[in-house]
């Protein structure tokens, strides 16, 4: 009877934990249909509508700022450089003296030529009396009136010698750095410094021949320069290059803008855009919203997840449980942040912008939208 107790409770403690595991087993298997039956949990997203625009047409290029007026300064006659009277990087006015040569021995000629010319007005002076008299032939006085204007010719010369012998600004605008320095033998067109007009710039960009016709002499112009502190500046076309380029078929425009702040410097990058006259309406998306791939560019659109009958499923939280339905589209022009859908996408409807490289076609979504940036058809974003 002992035996038969002991055996009696094994067997109820060997049932009592089947029974648990039972239970146990029971609940992973039905969890796991649930979880089956729910699919994955949501990947948290953000999102934004998609919107009607108007935008202008445009041509858009990319150029190079040139001065208006620039030049490399240089000597016109050889010689040692005797004085320097502007520092690097100053502002000049026109005329003014910039770079002295040594012009003593002209000097010393030009004070003996003058010597020699004085005497001979004298001299013309006097035989000019005599020859009123009748005290000497005439052909005498023809004879001192050509050694003054001899002397007044070669006085002339030395002058000119004299005056190639100083350097000064053709035009009012900006020096660059000095290249010569006191002392210094400088042979004819040796470079000094540049010398550019700042109050207006140029830019010179191309296009394609197809589009010649939609451009002309006026149309404006909006610039956009890479760098801190530098705002879109706006222009006007001021030459069309007759000619087109027979390698790459485009033609050379060159736009005139104001540089008042002098932020524009010769040399720059420039991003061009030619402002037609004509608009069009387009409906926008942000940029991140595009998933590019071999196969094509697509977006993800925000849609109520509905049963086999048509019904909305709602989840544990009683909200309508949101899906990302894939949509192929085809993109066209990118301004800013934003980007023209020009088929795939109407106005009104709700696209993920961020987290759409993470979704399938069909995944469950949560929305999140409370740290989103905010996409501009202008970014000016920071220097860090």
């Amino acid at each position: 009877m002992r035996y038969l107790v002991a055996i009696l409770a094994l067997l109820a403690v060997v049932g009592g934990l089947a029974t648990i595991k039972y239970k146990q087993i029971s609940a992973l298997i039905t969890s796991k249909q649930a979880m089956e039956k729910s699919g994955p949990p949501p990947e948290a997203v953000g999102s934004t509508v998609a919107r009607a625009d108007t935008w202008q047409e445009t041509l858009e290029a990319v150029g190079s700022v040139t001065a208006a007026r620039g030049v490399t300064l240089s000597n016109d006659a050889p010689g040692i450089v005797s004085a320097i009277h502007f520092e690097s990087g100053a502002v000049v006015r026109q005329g003014q003296l910039l770079v002295e040569l040594d012009s003593n021995v002209e000097r010393s000629q030009l004070a003996s030529v003058e010597a020699r010319k004085e005497l001979a007005q004298i001299t013309a002076g006097r035989t000019r009396a005599l020859v009123a008299t009748q005290a000497i032939a005439r052909s005498q006085q023809d004879n001192d009136d050509a050694v003054v204007k001899t002397s007044r010719s070669d006085l002339d010369v030395l002058r000119a010698q004299i005056a190639r012998k100083v350097v000064t600004a053709p035009f009012s605008g900006k020096l660059g750095i000095r290249q010569v320095n006191l002392g210094q033998y400088l042979n004819p067109g040796t470079p000094i410094a540049t010398l550019e007009s700042t109050d207006t710039v140029f830019v010179d960009f191309t296009l394609p021949q197809q589009q010649l016709k939609a451009v002309s002499l006026g149309m404006p112009v909006r610039v956009v320069i890479e760098g801190e502190g530098v705002t879109p500046v706006d222009g006007a076309i001021r030459a069309i290059d007759p000619s087109i380029d027979s390698v790459t078929r485009s033609i050379k425009l060159r736009a005139s803008l104001p540089n008042g702040d002098e932020k524009l410097l010769p040399g720059m990058f420039a991003k061009v855009s030619v402002v037609l006259p004509d608009s069009r309406s387009v409906v926008i998306v942000p940029v991140s919203a595009l998933v590019h791939a071999s196969y094509g560019d697509s977006v993800f659109v925000v849609e109520d997840r509905k049963d086999e009958a048509g019904n909305l499923v709602q989840g544990a939280d009683g909200a309508t449980v949101k899906t990302a339905r894939q949509q192929f589209v085809k993109a066209s022009e990118t301004r800013g942040d934003f980007v023209a859908i020009a088929s795939g996408v109407t106005a009104g409807q709700e696209i993920v912008t961020a987290g759409a490289f993470k979704l399938h076609n069909g995944a469950a979504i949560r929305v999140d939208n409370t740290v989103q940036p905010k996409p501009e058809l202008a970014p000016h974003p920071e220097n860090r």
